[in-house]
């Protein structure tokens, strides 16, 4: 390793990242250091039907645009991708909300032909999880900290000591004989029309059950319906504490751009 390769190892300071949504695909420059975006994000809608090919053109196109800007990364600098997919060794193994023929793609060659530049791929939750423990609600908490987005599904992430364990599905757990996520998730309360008090119940029976399961040091709740938090938060009885996100629709970019630079050593 040359002398300017060694300087620039862990001296990274900002870093592109992306999260591709089922309605959206949405990017920004990220401060590794604050773990906040440079600038506004750039969204473009997932196309319709989002196959690997029209969705590689749209990360491509999202990329060229923040790239294009002042300040932006060096362009041979690892871009950062969440997907709404379990990923193993770059590779998806299930496909939630997009297009089913991303299942057993490799995504990070994909997207890393596309770009001509490193690519790191992982999975939504599991980012919003970790940036929500470097800077968000989980950030100085010793142990397990489990992170659970209500949205469309019910995603999760488990983080032990800072270190991320990649793809749990606790969205699927089983409880009252339901797939936790067709009864508690965001999208749930919205289709039968839930009082929050009614969904606090369902809530908490599927914080209970997962409390059980892993005794977490903290439970921190993301998705969009974390913006109302106060309507069913403190309806929820745990030993656990329990914290609204607090790096909101940003989680993604923000934990996928610093994965990116940790993957290749760039960041610690």
């Amino acid at each position: 390793m040359s002398k300017d390769e060694k300087s620039k190892k862990n001296k990274i300071s900002t870093a592109i990242g992306l999260d591709i949504g089922g309605t959206g695909i949405k990017g920004g420059i990220v401060d590794l250091k604050k773990g906040k975006l440079v600038g506004d994000r750039y969204r473009i809608d997932t196309p319709k039907p989002s196959t690997p090919e029209a969705v590689a053109e749209v990360v491509a196109q999202i990329v060229t645009e923040l790239g294009s800007r002042e300040g932006a990364p060096d362009a041979d600098a690892p871009v950062g991708i969440t997907f709404p997919a379990i990923i193993h060794e770059g590779v998806a193994l299930s496909a939630a909300n997009v297009d089913k023929s991303w299942i057993d793609t490799d995504v990070d060659t994909l997207f890393t032909d596309a770009l001509n530049r490193p690519v790191q791929v992982m999975n939504d939750a599991d980012a919003a999880g970790l940036a929500e423990v470097r800077y968000g609600a989980g950030e100085g908490v010793e142990g397990t900290v489990l992170v659970i987005t209500l949205g469309t599904g019910i995603g999760s992430a488990l983080i032990h000591d800072g270190i991320l364990v990649p793809n749990l599905e606790l969205g699927h757990l089983e409880v009252d004989g339901h797939d936790a996520e067709s009864r508690a998730s965001a999208s749930a309360r919205e289709r039968e029309d839930l009082a929050w008090e009614d969904y606090a119940v369902r809530l908490q029976r599927y914080f209970s059950h997962v409390e059980f399961l892993f005794s977490p040091k903290l439970f921190v709740v993301g998705g969009g319906i974390s913006k109302r938090s106060e309507d069913f938060l403190p309806r929820l009885d745990l030993r656990t504490p329990i914290k609204p996100a607090a790096l909101k629709n940003n989680a993604g970019i923000v934990g996928g751009a610093l994965q990116a630079a940790i993957h290749f050593g760039l960041r610690k």
